[in-house]
């Protein structure tokens, strides 16, 4: 008979259980039991082939429909149970290490009872583990894991008990794999009996039967002990391989595969929701061991480590404990181990590893060391505690830097004999008058104020650019180590009493013209950068006096590097302050325009008149308000010569202006003049004073007494204030170039001294400077008039300020009130909660608000 279809192709055979025949009526129900028997033995012997599994289901088959299952259930049961003994005393006991127990314990942590979670052991602690000399990476050895004697396994010793370890892991792996698939096949033999029998009782399936003999019969067995030898071979072999020796990984994730296949046996939970044996029995001896490990391993590391090598080996325990959990741990493990990682090595010793001297933060910070610092911030970040100690540390390290520049600047020292000065780098007095007379040593001084300022600025910035790079590059630009980073520059920022002149002194510079080895571009660059460090200053209403007067000399003396770069500066201050800030300085600006304007309209009408004056003359008109120039012009008789052109401004400006009144400050003026002496003639570019004492010696002889000037006749015939006399007299007679002669010779401008006109001075160059002698910095007297009125100031801004506030919400508290104008003026300066008091008791006396009834800290705003 042909078996082939249609298409000529013999059908395949298929592998499968047929539908159960009817049993022979000629076998008992316990023949069939020991056939099943036999069997069930064929295949935990791998002796499945001469057996036929369909007539095996069968026989299993009949005995349920007969009501035998509980007794083959049973039968099974026992079966594997005494199978699963004889694979134990024939596989499992002859791979156990020949020392027992112990040779897999040397050096492993048991339950430490001195583990403290909350110590914060350092240097000087006392320990009880020995230490070895193994290399371990960084410079130092695994030093002691575990429990008081507990030492690192090396050589032919980690050798041997990873051999043996292996032995054991490789023999409960190949006995699992087997029991397993026995268990599959005998499930298979047995599926009626699992979808009949089983779901009537609260016995588990075949498979699950095996799974939980397994565990009783082996990994519990009473008989020998499996479960002591398994987990401490894991424990082992996990330690050996933190100590840095190999291992066999994939027997270790075999067994903890297993152990995660297991459940703990418990009443009343499906199986899904029991606990694994890794969860319930191993994980806890794991993280056990592994807390004493790494305590036992930092404190040790503390003694002999740096704070870099030290880091280091703690990030990469993080990523080695992270490898293993990923191939052969359970993954559910990860936190658990992160937190004894983060609790034993970092947040036991934060303190210690940040203070660590020659290699600590400090160290770190002041050597720029960013790798280190990046890895001390993404560990300390790790922990609750961390943040705290890192920024603790940065603020603490910025305020000694910042008090070594205030100290080493003379910030806070206040003002010294150094403060008078000369304004020009080229003029550099080398003689001078002091008391009645100008110090001597004036110019030299100013010059040293001059260059504190600006180096403490520098030094700031420095300190300022520094610290930014760290906050990108080894901090992640963290909103929180910049709010740090800021706080500790604001405070010792303001610790330098003089921190607005200083800012404004190195501004002045900048924004000065003939500045060396500069562009515009880099100028620009400076500026944005003093606006940042501008950003710490609290008392910015001082600095905007300093920074007006400073404004208004480089504007009258035409130093200005440029107009662009002045109103640069000045949108940069309006961004930070508002518009009310720049408006007088944006003024200045405007006045020195509308100056030039109203100069060549001057010289326009002047031609237009036929007039001509003997000299070319520029006036500059500044409004009062805007300039800090007193409303009182000091006296000064101005030459026969100089009067003609100011009376000829005055009558242009009265038909230009009618009302407007003109008050002269010859004081701010300069004036380019050609004097002829016997051997060359100079242009000589001098302020105006200078101009009207050198115009007393154009008509005198050039010889015999007639030719000197006393310092009473100058004082007399000019009506010049003595003190600018001595100035005046200072540059021309003391200076680098000395136009005047001064007799007798000497450092001091005295009363009597006599003065005339060098005739024979001779200098290389054709043109030159001669600088007033100013106070480039403010004199001890000035800083406390200049304090004064900043106080003065301050009172009408307090009292504006409040009285808009209450007219704008008519009742307040007197905590809410003081809290909004401090707010409000913060921008400007920070008022004192007593201040503002002070401003409101004030504003009651004269009626402007009232105490309400309601109670005495609330006020009322009086319309």
């Amino acid at each position: 008979m042909s078996g082939q279809g249609s298409s000529g192709r013999r059908p395949q055979a298929r592998n499968k259980l047929r539908a159960p025949k009817r049993a022979g009526t000629d076998m008992t129900n316990e023949g069939r039991w020991r056939a099943l028997a036999k069997a069930i033995s064929q295949i935990q012997n791998h002796n499945e082939s001469i057996i036929s599994m369909e007539e095996q289901y069968r026989y299993a088959h009949h005995l349920v429909l007969h009501r035998e299952g509980p007794a083959l259930y049973d039968g099974v049961k026992n079966l594997t149970q005494h199978h699963l003994n004889k694979l134990c005393k024939e596989r499992l006991v002859p791979a156990f290490p020949t020392g027992g127990v112990s040779s897999l314990t040397d050096g492993l942590a048991q339950s430490n009872p001195n583990r403290s979670t909350a110590s914060n052991k350092g240097k000087g602690v006392d320990r009880s583990g020995a230490t070895s000399d193994g290399a371990a990476g960084d410079g130092f050895g695994p030093g002691p894991h575990g429990g008081a004697g507990a030492v690192p396994l090396g050589g032919t010793d980690a050798a041997a008990h990873t051999r043996a370890g292996d032995r054991l892991l490789t023999a409960m792996r190949d006995m699992w794999n087997d029991h397993y698939r026995c268990m599959k096949n005998i499930a298979m033999v047995l599926g009626y009996l699992d979808r009949t029998w089983v779901p009537q009782t609260e016995e588990p399936g075949i498979l699950q039967l095996g799974l939980e003999l397994f565990r009783d019969t082996v990994i519990r067995s009473k008989i020998y002990p499996i479960e002591t030898y398994l987990f401490s071979t894991l424990l082992s072999q996990i330690r050996i391989e933190r100590e840095g020796n190999a291992i066999n990984r994939s027997v270790l994730k075999s067994s903890v595969d297993m152990l995660n296949a297991l459940t703990h046996p418990r009443q009343g939970l499906a199986i899904t929701a029991r606990q694994t044996l890794y969860k319930h029995d191993f994980e806890p001896k794991l993280l056990s061991t592994s807390a004493d490990f790494y305590q036992s391993e930092s404190e040790a590391m503390l003694d002999r480590a740096d704070a870099s090598s030290y880091l280091r080996h703690v990030e990469r325990r993080f990523q080695e404990e992270e490898d293993r959990v990923t191939v052969y741990l359970n993954s559910a493990t990860a936190p658990a181990l992160r937190h004894i990682l983060e609790q034993f090595l970092l947040s036991a010793h934060l303190r210690s590893i940040a203070g660590m001297p020659d290699s600590g933060l400090d160290t770190m910070l002041e050597e720029d060391k960013i790798d280190d610092l990046a890895r001390m911030y993404r560990l300390f970040y790790r922990v609750s505690e961390g943040p705290a100690v890192l920024k603790s540390g940065v603020k603490a390290y910025i305020g000694r830097k910042g008090r070594a520049i205030n100290e080493a600047n003379g910030a806070g020292a206040g003002a010294t004999a150094a403060d008078v000065g000369n304004d020009n780098d080229e003029a550099g007095a080398d003689e001078g008058a002091g008391g009645k007379k100008v110090a001597g040593a004036g110019a030299g001084m100013a010059a040293n104020a001059g260059t504190l300022a600006f180096k403490w600025v520098e030094d700031v910035l420095a300190l300022k650019f520094k610290m930014d790079r760290i906050l990108k590059d080894g901090f992640g630009d963290d909103k929180g180590c910049e709010a740090s980073i800021n706080e500790a520059f604001e405070t010792f920022f303001n610790m330098n009493p003089r921190a607005p002149e200083f800012i404004s002194l190195f501004l002045d510079e900048n924004l000065k013209k003939g500045l060396k080895g500069k562009s515009e571009d880099e100028v620009e660059e400076v500026l944005t950068q003093t606006i940042v460090v501008f950003r710490f200053l609290h008392e910015k209403d001082v600095f905007e006096r300093y920074y007006k007067q400073h404004l208004a000399k480089r504007l009258l003396q035409a130093r200005s590097v440029s107009d662009d770069a002045e109103r640069g500066m000045m949108a940069k201050l309006k961004v930070e302050c508002g518009h009310g800030y720049v408006q007088k300085l944006q003024g200045m600006l405007n006045d020195m325009k509308v100056s030039e304007e109203i100069t060549k309209s001057f010289q326009n009408s002047l031609d237009k008149s036929n007039r001509r004056l003997p000299y070319d003359m520029s006036v500059n008109v500044l409004t009062s308000t805007y300039w800090p120039i007193s409303a009182q012009a000091p006296p000064c008789q101005m030459p026969a010569l100089l009067l003609s052109g100011r009376k000829a401004f005055e009558q242009f400006y009265a038909n230009r202006h009618s009302g407007r009144i003109l008050t002269w400050h010859p004081h701010f003026g300069s004036a380019d003049i050609r004097v002829s002496f016997k051997n060359k003639k100079h242009e000589l570019n001098v302020f105006t004073y200078a101009l009207v004492v050198l115009l007393l010696f154009e008509d005198i002889p050039d010889e015999g007494e007639a030719s000197r000037l006393t310092y009473e006749t100058i004082c007399e015939r000019t009506e010049i204030p003595a003190a600018d006399v001595q100035r005046t007299l200072q540059s021309l007679a003391c200076g680098k170039y000395k136009i005047l002669l001064k007799e007798p010779k000497g450092k001091d401008i005295n009363a009597g001294d006599k003065f005339s006109f060098n005739a024979n001075f001779s200098a290389p160059l054709a043109r030159i400077k001669i600088a007033q002698v100013v106070a480039k910095v403010e004199t001890p007297v000035e800083r406390k008039e200049t304090a004064e009125k900043v106080e003065e100031e301050r009172k009408s801004v307090t009292e504006a300020c409040i009285v808009r506030i209450m007219k704008n919400r008519k009742t307040l508290g007197h905590n809410e009130l003081v809290n909004e104008v401090v707010r409000q003026l913060s921008s400007r300066f920070v008022p004192s909660p007593a201040s503002i008091k002070k401003r409101i008791e004030a504003l009651i006396d004269r009626e402007y608000l009232e105490r309400s009834e309601a109670g005495r800290a609330m006020y009322n705003y009086v319309a």
